[in-house]
């Protein structure tokens, strides 16, 4: 469904997802590097586990939130990827404290 447009030259970076090696575009936003690497959704609701993926793709729907180098709840839309980030989906409800 999504592809990106012809390579355009600019650099890769390097972060990772769950624990795996994703390549990432300098100046895509981390829910555009999610879904550019196939990722189909980054969270499940805490309430029924239906999973969710970047929608609006400009901060107003908080679908996208993920964990970003440890802090939860962040929204992949509005955070521009960074070579060494790590990335995890978040699964239900967020614990306190973490």
């Amino acid at each position: 469904m999504l592809r990106r447009l012809p390579e355009t030259g600019e650099a890769t970076l390097n972060v990772s997802v769950d624990g795996t090696p994703v390549r990432a575009r300098a100046g895509d936003s981390v829910a555009a590097a999610l879904l550019a690497a196939g990722i189909e959704h980054v969270r499940t609701t805490p309430v029924s586990g239906a999973p969710r993926a970047p929608y609006c793709m400009m901060g107003v729907c908080f679908d996208c939130l993920v964990t970003i180098d440890g802090v939860g709840n962040r929204q992949a839309c509005m955070i521009a990827v960074a070579n060494g980030m790590a990335i995890r989906t978040q699964r239900g409800k967020r614990e306190l404290g973490r």
